[in-house]
């Protein structure tokens, strides 16, 4: 089974009934959770109920991409603790994000943290990360294996850098967190739906994700469909994408 199911598709904090970022990528029996923000982990647990994955990348130490790490580190330590730890690929600044929320057990042995930029491969994935604006570092994530290449931006600005991820992606899950015109304020550090679709050209599909709360999710959708020539995607919890 190759899949992608859609744990949190908000920004910033979860709206009543969501939750914030998070997606579960299976490849032939193989689990990476991809970012585990407010509210994620009891979407997780529906499909894993001990949390039994096999690998977690984070893009960035925002608490909407990474809290519910924290609250999976305690039901690995007490519904699994003689597991083996989970490998947790991210940039550092998650770690301290996850010892601040509890230091006790430290996540470091819960997880076997590893730092994503230095990350090549995870199971039968090929890895790459490109560092992309955002207020923080965050780190994109492309993940191939045979015939399958997904690419997620967590956060981020308009960037070149986006190409590069997107490029031959079978899906690409991208940041669309504004609606209408572009601001005209800068840096900028996320992006708009019509922003995110331009960003993503050289990709298949398109899956538009980390709205700000409220947002009229059918308008971002019309808009990136104006610019990409593929199907986009709106994220909605519990959204399962075949692959």
């Amino acid at each position: 089974m190759r899949t992608l199911t859609v744990l949190g598709s908000c920004g910033a904090w979860p709206e009543p009934g969501r939750a914030c970022a998070g997606f579960l990528l299976e490849y032939d029996g193989f689990k990476v959770v991809l970012d585990l923000g407010y509210a994620a982990l009891p979407q997780l647990l529906k499909y894993c109920p001990t949390g039994e994955v096999d690998a977690i990348v984070v893009t960035h130490q925002h608490p909407d991409h990474c809290v519910d790490v924290s609250a999976l580190a305690r039901v690995r330590y007490y519904l699994a603790p003689d597991a083996a730890p989970i490998p947790l690929h991210c940039p550092p600044g998650v770690l301290s994000v996850l010892r601040a929320l509890e230091p006790r057990p430290d996540p470091a042995t819960v997880f076997e943290v590893h730092d994503l930029a230095d990350t090549t491969g995870l199971g039968p994935f090929q890895v790459e990360s490109v560092l992309l604006p955002h207020y923080v570092t965050n780190l994109g994530v492309r993940l191939t294996a045979p015939e399958l290449t997904i690419a997620y931006t967590g956060d981020s600005g308009p960037t070149p850098e986006l190409g590069r991820l997107a490029d031959g992606a079978d899906l690409h899950i991208t940041d669309a967190t504004l609606q209408g015109d572009s601001p005209t304020t800068t840096p900028r550090y996320v992006m708009t739906a019509t922003e995110a679709a331009t960003g993503a050209a050289g990709a298949r599909r398109l899956l538009l994700t980390h709205f700000w709360p409220n947002s009229d999710r059918a308008l971002s959708t019309a808009e990136a469909e104006r610019v990409f020539d593929g199907e986009v995607i709106a994220a909605e919890e519990g959204l399962v994408i075949s692959l």
